[in-house]
């Protein structure tokens, strides 16, 4: 039952990519409204639907986070009501239920959720229901961050410098929301659906812990190359979901550690080339040119790659590591993109919709940004003809095999396979087909 006066007139806090309650733009906004505010999550049938996994673990860590912030919500008499349906058809029925007066948000970047955002303003424009959204998964958003031209950047370099010149405390507060938190709707809801009855399955593992210590931040420099070392921080789920504000992790960083920080700079410049060139949200190259690659895509090469069994140790581990636990660390990713579109000449969007599938960290914008990075087609200013030796990287960053033998245990048997192609022979052949495609 539902303890609510449904005429009263309030608020609803729609949480989306920000799944907490502490220094939350759109829900502090929401606690200033006057109106008592009703906290909302939707598990949208659109997104679901899409997932060919039962036993995707983003949904379980959803479902796990969700269940934590309605406790919360609980111990100020208040609760967090979880539909399940698509958006429209059920803000259809949020409406005719409760008397919504305002509906409050936080910006989200992608393609999907933009178009999303404009069908509920919209209903809800109808209904004479305003709707409000916010900056808050972000630093810096849109073109906040712009050229002395006035015009997006492209490379990240200028971009990163720009940036850390217009840093300061007041981008980088936390929205003082404990106080308001008597502002949230008094009600009682039902429990929250199974994830059974979502369709999916729990996770047996646990999740990656959202703290970043300051001794990992003081050493991430010297440590993040390399994958044997547990020298990373891990957030990467937990600022894809907001259950960290990037505001208190910026913060961290730029007191500790000036590496890791650049790092949360390159996630602001990845969303800012979403958002002003739309063309890389619809499959495209951020560099036209390299649309015209004639790539081999071959089918059986390309499914050695996603098992891991490419003859490449590095690229091997890497995969069998992202295929077991829906994390792959960075350096290693860098590897098996590159590897893939340059030594096999397999279309980087194959293998970014093959992370988008695995990875428990998995964003639009960065790898998207990420997979374009390696391919050459991005934004990255270095030339094509950079292509990553797999061995002379093991050489560099998993000298003593400690990397590969965890992920690879089957290196030294006879079930390994051969190098799937020369490392010579293959770059040889990558620089033809780019040059090809590039002097047209």
């Amino acid at each position: 039952m539902h303890f609510i006066n449904f005429k009263r007139k309030i608020a609803i806090f729609w949480f989306r990519r920000d799944l907490r309650v502490y220094d939350n733009a759109g829900l502090y906004h929401a606690l200033r409204s006057g109106y008592p505010v009703l906290p909302l999550f939707i598990f949208d049938r659109h997104i679901l639907d899409a997932l060919d996994n039962r036993q995707d673990r983003r949904v379980a860590f959803i479902h796990h986070t969700l269940a934590e912030l309605k406790e919360n919500l609980r111990k100020f008499d208040s609760d967090l009501l979880i539909e399940h349906g698509t958006p429209v058809t059920s803000w259809e029925q949020i409406i005719e239920q409760y008397n919504v007066a305002e509906v409050y948000t936080n910006h989200d970047y992608e393609p999907y959720s933009i178009q999303r955002d404009q069908e509920i303003e919209e209903l809800l424009n109808k209904k004479n229901i305003r709707f409000k959204s916010f900056k808050d998964q972000v630093i810096f958003e849109k073109q906040e961050i712009l050229t002395d031209q006035g015009t997006p950047y492209t490379v990240f370099t200028p971009y990163s410098a720009n940036w850390k010149n217009k840093i300061n405390d007041y981008f980088l507060s936390a929205y003082p929301i404990k106080k308001y938190l008597r502002h949230l709707l008094k009600v009682r809801l039902p429990q929250m659906v199974s994830l059974e009855d979502l369709g999916f399955e729990d996770s047996p593992e646990p999740f990656p812990p959202q703290e970043v210590t300051p001794e990992l931040l003081e050493k991430y420099e010297e440590q993040r190359n390399y994958p044997a070392i547990e020298g990373t921080s891990r957030l990467g789920i937990h600022l894809r979901f907001g259950t960290v504000s990037i505001r208190e992790i910026a913060r961290k960083a730029y007191n500790l550690s000036p590496a890791f920080l650049n790092e949360l700079i390159w996630r602001d410049f990845y969303q800012q080339i979403l958002w002003n060139f739309p063309k890389v949200g619809k499959g495209f190259a951020f560099r036209p040119e390299y649309d015209l690659i004639k790539w081999r895509n071959n089918e059986e090469e390309f499914k050695a790659w996603c098992n891991g069994k490419t003859g490449y140790p590095l690229v091997d581990a890497g995969m069998h590591e992202l295929n077991q636990t829906g994390f792959m660390h960075n350096r290693v990713r860098m590897v098996v993109a590159s590897f893939l579109s340059k030594h096999l000449l397999i279309d980087w969007r194959w293998g970014e919709a093959y992370f988008a599938e695995k990875l428990l960290d998995y964003d639009f914008a960065s790898n998207n940004g990420g997979w374009q990075w390696a391919a050459g087609s991005g934004t990255d200013a270095a030339p094509y003809f950079r292509i990553f030796n797999p061995a002379a990287q093991t050489e560099k960053f998993d000298h003593k095999g400690e990397y590969i033998k965890k992920w690879l245990p089957e290196l030294n048997s006879l079930a390994y396979p051969a190098p799937i192609v020369d490392h010579k022979f293959a770059r040889e052949r990558c620089l033809r087909a780019y040059k090809e495609a590039l002097a047209k």
